[in-house]
Order: structure tokens, then C-alpha cells, then sequence
């Protein structure tokens, strides 16, 4: 999904600029979908807004497909939506009981557990920078951890929302394996498209126990997420195609900067800085296995329509 260091430097700036926009949106997607949690439950949320994803990533793959997948492509689609599903219900029912930084914030340590991944169900080596950055990455869990529990003064919710981000982070992680191999075989149209409808079949399951119908003001919002994740993912898409992942990974990381603001703005959301902290030091591990590789690897590009 990358080009070498020849691409001209105008079109180097501009792809970070998209990588920009594309990880702000998916920011205000995670806004929209925590108010969502919060007043229609994560279920709900998910369910109504991948069905209205769907509409709009078939549009976009009926336009761009060059032809139906592969069988190869299509178990790795589904299987990977499996993943995704069960990812993205952990991650956003934890919004409903975390501040939005915290939740974006431990995350983050998911590039981190994928090396580890990595190493077993692809057999990739880890080096010594990838050892101190998971230490690295750890105490910067541990840290937001001691600000968020240390005082005593918590809810069980809270830490069942911690809990909730991690076991997101691990699926997320194994999300990360998968896209390796599912960029292989697809275009990122393809893939929006089957994640979507996956994520939304998987769903439906539950819908004749917990499904209801939304009022008609949370339709707005509801549709308003789906297409801030299409739009997200089409943008890091683009991005990731015209600059070299290790310039792009970084901007991964100012979602940190979104989800507090909007949290702030939106939630009335307190920053510690035990947090911010915590933040730094896990974004610093992940960067340094960054840099030590030849050829890193996007991190989120595929995780927009989650």
C-alpha cells in the first residue's frame, strides 16, 4: 500500500494532510458513536449504523469492484468481520463507561500485542527494539491504569470499560494480521464493503432479543457515523497509497488529540495527566518499532468502519 521515498514531496504532504482528515473523522465517528451508546445502547448503535454502512460501501464498491472475490478473498472477508464485530461491540461498550481519551489511549497498545502475534501466527522475529517498546508501551498502561484506579475512588463499570479496551485491543491486533494478508488479495472498496456487511450479518443474530427501532432524531447521527467511517476509510486509503506508511504512522496518533477535545467539548470529559502521560509512552514504543522496521505497517487504515 506503499511507495518508495521517489514519490514528490507535494504529493508526500498532501497524502499526510488526507491522513489528517481521515483519522480526525474517524475521531468524530467515535464522538458520534459513544452519544450513541449512551442513549440507544451499543448494540443498537452498532447494529443500525453498519446497516446504513452498508448501503454506502455497496454504493462505492458497485462502482469501483472489478469483479465478485475470490473464495480465498471471501473466507478471509468474513472471517475478518467476525473479528471485527465482536472487536468494535468491546471497544465502543467500554465508550459508554470510559472518558473518550482513556478508551483511545489504551488502544493504542494494540500495534505493540500484534507483534506478538506476529511472531506466532506468521512466524515474523522480534528484535530488541520491539522488546523495550512493549516495556515501554506496559508502563504506559500501567500508568494511565494508577491515575485511572489508584485513588480507589472508581466504579466497577470503569474498570469493566478497561477491561473491555483491552480485550478490543487484542482482537484489534489480530485484526492487524489480517489486514496484512487481506490487503493481498483485495482493494479497499472490496474490503469496506464485506467488513461492513459481515459486521452487519453478525449482528442481526441477536436483533430478534435485542434489536428496536430508533427514534427518528437518532437516525441523523446513526447515518452521520456510518458515513464519517466510509469517508475515513477512504481517506487513510488514499493516504496510505501515495506515502510511505512510516511517514503516515504518526498521524495515527493525533486521534489521542481529537478524542480529548471532543470529550471535553461534547462529554465534559476532565484530562489527567497521568493519562496524557501514559499516552506518550505507549505512542513512543509504538514509534520506535516503527522506525526499526524497513517496511511498517499502517495501523488503522482498515479499522474505520469498525
Amino acid at each position: 500500500m506503499t511507495r518508495s521515498m521517489s514519490a514528490p514531496r507535494s504529493i508526500t504532504l498532501l497524502a499526510f494532510l488526507v491522513a489528517c482528515l481521515g483519522v480526525a473523522l474517524f475521531s468524530a465517528m467515535d464522538a458520534v458513536m459513544k452519544g450513541l451508546v449512551l442513549s440507544i445502547g451499543v448494540y443498537n448503535a452498532l447494529l443500525w449504523r453498519n446497516l446504513a454502512g452498508v448501503l454506502m460501501s455497496g454504493a462505492v464498491y458497485a462502482v469501483s469492484r472489478r469483479g465478485w472475490p475470490s473464495r480465498a478473498a471471501m473466507r478471509l472477508h468474513i472471517w475478518r468481520g467476525v473479528v471485527v464485530a465482536a472487536m468494535a461491540l468491546l471497544f465502543f461498550w467500554s465508550l459508554a463507561h470510559l472518558p473518550l481519551a482513556e478508551a483511545i489511549a489504551l488502544s493504542f497498545i494494540a500495534p505493540l500485542i500484534a507483534l506478538y502475534l506476529a511472531a506466532v501466527l506468521l512466524g515474523e522475529t522480534i528484535g530488541k527494539a520491539a522488546i523495550f517498546a512493549s516495556i515501554m508501551g506496559i508502563a504506559g498502561v500501567a500508568v494511565i491504569m494508577a491515575g485511572k484506579f489508584g485513588g480507589g475512588d472508581y466504579s466497577a463499570d470503569a474498570m469493566n470499560g478497561a477491561l473491555a479496551v483491552f480485550g478490543s485491543a487484542v482482537l484489534f491486533a489480530y485484526n492487524l494480521i489480517l489486514a496484512r494478508q487481506q490487503a493481498q488479495l483485495a482493494e479497499p472498496s472490496e474490503i469496506a464493503f464485506f467488513q461492513v456487511l459481515t459486521v452487519a450479518l453478525v449482528l442481526l443474530l441477536g436483533a430478534p432479543w435485542f434489536a428496536i427501532l430508533p427514534d427518528g432524531a437518532e437516525w441523523v447521527p446513526l447515518i452521520g457515523a456510518a458515513a464519517l467511517a466510509i469517508v475515513s476509510l477512504l481517506l487513510l486509503s488514499w493516504a496510505y497509497a501515495r506515502a510511505e506508511a512510516q511517514v503516515l504512522i504518526p498521524v495515527e496518533y493525533t486521534a489521542f488529540i481529537w478524542a480529548a477535545i471532543l470529550g471535553w467539548i461534547v462529554f465534559d470529559e476532565a484530562l489527567t495527566w497521568t493519562t496524557v502521560a501514559g499516552t506518550v509512552m505507549i505512542v513512543a514504543g509504538c514509534l520506535t518499532v516503527a522506525r526499526s522496521q524497513k517496511n511498517p505497517q499502517p495501523m488503522q487504515v482498515e479499522e474505520s468502519v469498525a
